[in-house]
């Protein structure tokens, strides 16, 4: 998917940052609180000893939410701005949550991550689908994680949510995902079976999967996926 590289997207992030933090405020937009946030937390199932590596964090929201149940974080996003907005929001959980700027693409940076203990959990908010490259994030998570460890990640249904009339093939595309962004985003379409089958590559078994939907419609809007390290 070389026609929109990482730099395309990050300068589209970086663009953005600002507006999204604003937009999505505290809580969160009623997308991710009604349609993402239920499932991927009944998937993850927090516990106050766990220690999770949020992926593409955004403005920290989920991170923060984790932190509530008495979860340990170690959140990360390729955007500066992005993670500067995040630990200013999310400043009285600074002695819950580890903020980072990472790129999700760089094997080297992301294995940077690893702490004094692997983590128990991960959990990716609609970002799979803004990540260039997923090879490297799927085979470093599975790295990073404690042995039974589970790996949660929503992203946009790839069967029913795409600007184009292609499926099968990989590609990208310019998209919003907010009305009145400043800028439009690079998109990365990946198939159902290349995802699924991206975790099995890596060492992963799929034991939990949802299809949901923003309001009452039978074409489901995201994937909630649940892989375990086997």
């Amino acid at each position: 998917m070389s026609e929109y590289p990482v730099n395309e997207s990050l300068k589209a992030w970086e663009a953005n940052a600002k507006f999204w933090d604003d937009c999505m405020g505290d809580e969160s937009n009623q997308f991710h609180r009604e349609v993402v946030r239920p499932k991927v937390s009944e998937l993850l199932n927090i516990k106050a000893d766990d220690f999770i590596l949020d992926i593409a964090c955004g403005n920290g929201n989920y991170s923060a939410f984790i932190a509530e149940q008495g979860a340990d974080v170690v959140a990360f996003d390729y955007s500066e701005k992005m993670v500067a907005l995040a630990q200013k929001r999310q400043a009285k959980y600074s002695k819950k949550i580890e903020f980072c700027v990472i790129d999700a693409t760089d094997e080297q940076a992301l294995l940077s991550l690893r702490r004094a203990k692997p983590y128990t959990k991960a959990v990716s908010n609609m970002a799979i689908m803004d990540i260039a490259d997923i090879t490297k994030l799927f085979r470093c998570v599975n790295e990073l994680l404690s042995q039974g460890g589970i790996f949660v990640f929503a992203t946009q249904h790839p069967c029913f949510v795409t600007l184009t009339e292609k499926y099968l093939t990989a590609h990208s595309y310019y998209g919003i995902a907010i009305e009145g962004q400043p800028k439009e985003q690079c998109y990365y379409h990946r198939s159902l079976q290349e995802i699924f089958n991206l975790c099995f590559q890596n060492g992963f078994v799929i034991d939990g999967f949802y299809e949901e939907s923003y309001g009452i419609k039978e074409k489901p809007d995201v994937i909630i996926v649940r892989a375990r390290k086997v």
